[in-house]
């Protein structure tokens, strides 16, 4: 039986797997790319769930893959947004001080920008106050004027389109199932195909999958849910992000306020761990094993607090109380209540990655590949900021891999 053969088959149709079938179509013109997602629609999951934000890149250290494309992945993704004429909210962004305590935090963040050569200004309360009337900070603050915001799925649908273009070939509703490596096949819920070289871009399944490929020996994946609180959209409306200086031994970044490419604003997201991995609402795509697998690593985490696990845990549970949620925006806006906020956002879910053997999550994005297969680990926020310059970077990776 002759089998349709691409020369690249990726498994997983968010952002990363997009861009990344554009530039592998671009830098080997005459290959055939297929793209297989086992949802209906492509960004299904975390890249049509995130919040919009495109970071500007002081956050990471400069040593981090994170710092060396979000700048980049920023302008980048800017650019492409006018080119095709897509919404943008360029809004700005406040990092605001709570107490004094927060001070160490925001000079840190100050060096990070120094360091990654990103634009970031300190600037006193009285001209945070003159950028956002209603904002609270503690004496100082910093601005971050090249943060904003865009459609995530408005984008997800444009670069389908680029890839649709260039003759990528796009096939949803299909789970991948395994592969036969000594005959080049993998084996999916509709079908068999040959590949030349095989790509795991599946995000909350990527560990999963590189295992059976004799990868992420020491990574699992650790599902964190994210919600946002929706602001009423007659209320007040904050003029640019709001968010405060968050605890940098977590790749989260504290309850804050975002405003939408057309000016809404919501607060959040949580972090909170869930059950299985994709645990957004209710018993919705239970799976009993995920659940067992998952609970017990949660469990040991708890027990042995592993990087402060149980601080973690407890603090964004209590999230899950709305006025809880409040309570903590309004210790940067000025009459937060006023916004209304009653309705949840759409969840999503963080495909967090573990290093299990040293008990610590990772903080920057991992990758690992021989020559038959690459397997992208650990591609969480900013990864869509970072997406366009970082797939550039990755297919660099994989084309000395084959080489």
């Amino acid at each position: 039986m002759n089998l349709e053969k691409y020369d690249f088959v990726i498994v997983g149709g968010g952002v990363m797997g997009l861009t990344l079938s554009i530039e592998l179509k671009k830098r080997f013109y005459k290959s055939s790319v297929l793209i297989i997602d086992k949802e209906s629609s492509l960004g299904f999951h975390a890249s049509g769930r995130n919040s919009g934000v495109m970071h500007a890149g002081f956050y990471y250290t400069s040593d981090s893959l994170k710092s060396k494309f979000t700048r980049e992945g920023n302008a980048t993704i800017r650019q492409y947004c006018k080119d095709k004429k897509l919404q943008i909210n360029e809004c700005g962004k406040l990092v605001v001080c709570k107490n004094d305590t927060d001070f160490k935090g925001l000079d840190e963040l100050e060096k990070r920008a120094k360091y990654n050569n990103v634009e970031l200004h300190k600037i006193s309360e009285k001209e945070a106050k003159k950028i956002e009337p209603r904002v609270i900070t503690n004496r100082v603050a910093l601005w971050s004027p090249t943060t904003f915001s865009i459609n995530p799925i408005q984008v997800m649908e444009s670069l389908l389109s680029d890839a649709l273009g260039l003759g990528i070939k796009v096939v949803t509703d299909t789970r991948y199932l395994h592969s036969n490596r000594n005959n080049k096949i993998i084996v999916t819920s509709k079908g068999n195909y040959n590949y030349g070289y095989f790509i795991n871009s599946a995000g909350l399944y990527a560990d999963k999958i590189a295992i059976e490929w004799g990868f992420s020996k020491k990574y699992r994946i650790l599902p964190f849910k994210g919600l946002y609180l929706n602001a009423n959209p007659l209320a007040y409306k904050p003029k640019v992000h709001i968010y405060p200086v968050p605890d940098l031994k977590f790749p989260f970044l504290g309850v804050h306020f975002t405003l939408t490419v057309d000016g809404l604003a919501k607060i959040g997201p949580t972090a909170i761990p869930v059950f299985w991995r994709e645990n957004y609402q209710g018993f919705d795509r239970f799976n009993a094993s995920e659940a067992i697998e998952t609970i017990y690593r949660e469990m040991d985490l708890w027990l042995k607090n592993k990087f402060d696990f149980r601080a973690l845990a407890s603090a964004e549970i209590r999230k899950y109380n709305k006025n809880n949620m409040i309570k903590d925006a309004s210790m940067m806006l000025k009459n937060a209540s006023d916004l209304k906020f009653k309705k949840w956002g759409k969840p999503g879910i963080r495909a967090q990655l573990v290093d299990v053997d040293k008990g610590k999550l990772e903080m920057d994005f991992v990758y690992e590949g021989d020559k038959e297969s690459f397997h992208i680990l650990n591609a969480v926020s900013p990864a869509f900021t970072c997406s366009i310059p970082f797939s550039k970077y990755l297919v660099d990776q994989i084309e000395a891999l084959i080489n």
